[in-house]
């Protein structure tokens, strides 16, 4: 148990009356202790959560909203900041008072000054992200989006001050979903248009270095992003943007950056596209697999994630037409699925794409089974139920139709990995009992029995229960 947890359990007792006391200290004289009061709250924010919310997190939340109202510009950082904070940990907890709070932060757009301003962008990203598809209403809308967009115009393309705000937004078109459609054109080019003023800036840099100055590809990155929660905020409606645009031509050069930020954000947009509007993206398929099975390297984790991320979504668009793509990313997949010390979700990443790999190409796949099973399966167990894990694991299935030896060494991974399913899709049940029940055919009732001994009780009973192995 960490230190500072200890030090939380220390504290819980007193917390009920402590809480109430730091609240009133919100309403302090002094601007000095107003702002370490907002510090210090934000610090039990995860408990104020714990607690019903009429307890404290009503009467929190009312004073820390004054604070960012606050004459004294400390505090007003200080609540901004402690507020964000707060929103991380209540999430939808807050959907009651979205009105209540999107007054407040929108007032606090005409009060604030250059600095104050970045910390509010924030804040209302964190909104966005905390309590998703609930701030799409056509009220909550016609409060945020005009100043939001008042300030994307003021900007220039050359002002830093467009990368909060890009961030902030990013979050905010990925929560209203269609409710961003009013606002989608000029956003959408306006971040095209960065994508490729920086390409063009960096092109004239790499020629001659003496008379330009180097690019800042954190206008690129950004952009990027935005156009990623574009397309997973629009889903569909995004394909008109994409058909006016050269922006699969800028991808293509931005996948191939020397910077790994860059490569690692257009792997995330590639991803959203191919799920928004595979059409666009099918033409460049052969140009983009190379450059993705390049990536497939573990040496940049984030980049390698969002690489295979893509390869996986790619997969579930193209079907059958993977199959001349296999030979270029299976062999990477199989080496960092079984490399010791991968990241947790880099291992989940890569197991779920080499399941849809090989549901889409088992003959392919198959083969190389017994090469990544085990670790495929310890993987896998510990994830929720949700469509990547279906998919994953139909491909698991198929590929067990066509190679059932490369499994028969470890099935018990497999066992219990099935075990870990909550609820899987009737048709998904049936191919487990399907592949449970001939194992047990093929070995004999007796040998079964010697082996689901080694089983822990628990992996037992679910089998029984779910299976009737």
């Amino acid at each position: 148990m960490s230190f500072q947890t200890r030090c939380m359990q220390g504290m819980v007792p007193y917390l009920p009356e402590l809480i109430p006391h730091l609240i009133q200290c919100l309403c302090d004289k002094k601007a000095l202790v107003r702002s370490i009061a907002c510090w210090t709250l934000s610090r039990y924010a995860h408990w104020v959560v714990s607690q019903p919310p009429d307890a404290h997190l009503k009467p929190l939340m009312t004073e820390l909203l004054k604070r960012i109202l606050d004459g004294n510009k400390r505090v007003q950082e200080a609540a901004c900041s402690a507020f964000a904070t707060l929103e991380e940990e209540a999430c939808t907890e807050l959907v009651p008072y979205l009105s209540f709070i999107l007054d407040t932060l929108v007032f606090a757009f005409g009060k604030y000054q250059h600095k104050n301003l970045l910390i509010l962008y924030d804040a209302i990203g964190t909104l966005a992200d905390s309590v998703g598809h609930h701030l799409n209403q056509p009220e909550y809308i016609q409060k945020l989006m005009p100043p939001l967009i008042q300030k994307w115009n003021e900007l220039k393309d050359e002002d830093k001050d467009l990368f909060p705000l890009l961030e902030c937004l990013s979050s905010v078109a990925t929560a209203l979903q269609s409710g961003f459609l009013p606002y989608c054109e000029p956003v959408y080019q306006r971040c095209v248009t960065l994508v490729q003023k920086t390409l063009a800036q960096a092109m004239m840099y790499s020629q001659q270095p003496d008379q330009y100055e180097a690019p800042d590809k954190d206008f690129m990155i950004v952009a990027l992003d935005l156009l990623s929660g574009l397309a997973e905020g629009l889903g569909g409606h995004v394909d008109q943007l994409v058909a006016r645009s050269n922006i699969m031509t800028l991808l293509f050069q931005c996948m191939q950056d020397t910077m790994p930020e860059v490569r690692q954000s257009s792997f995330a947009l590639l991803g959203d596209l191919t799920k928004a509007c595979f059409p666009h993206v099918k033409p460049c398929i052969a140009e983009f697999m190379p450059i993705l099975g390049t990536n497939l390297n573990p040496e940049f984790i984030s980049v390698c994630n969002n690489a295979t991320w893509a390869i996986g979504e790619i997969c579930m668009q193209m079907g059958v037409e993977m199959q001349p793509y296999v030979a270029l990313v299976l062999p990477h997949l199989v080496e960092i699925i079984n490399r010791p010390n991968t990241p947790k979700t880099l291992l989940e990443n890569t197991a779920i794409t080499i399941g849809r790999l090989g549901y889409v190409c088992p003959q392919e796949v198959a083969p190389m089974l017994q090469q990544f099973i085990r670790p495929w399966c310890t993987s896998l167990r510990n994830i929720r139920d949700n469509e990547e894990k279906d998919s994953a694991f139909r491909g698991i299935c198929v590929m067990i139709g066509v190679n059932p030896g490369g499994v028969v060494q470890d099935f018990i991974f497999f066992c219990d990995a099935v075990a870990s399913w909550v609820s899987p899709k009737d048709d998904l049940r049936d191919m487990f009992y399907k592949i449970l029940h001939g194992f047990k055919d093929q070995v004999g009732e007796e040998n079964w029995q010697q082996f689901s001994e080694q089983f822990p009780p628990i992996l037992k009973e679910r089998l029984s229960a779910c299976y009737g192995v």
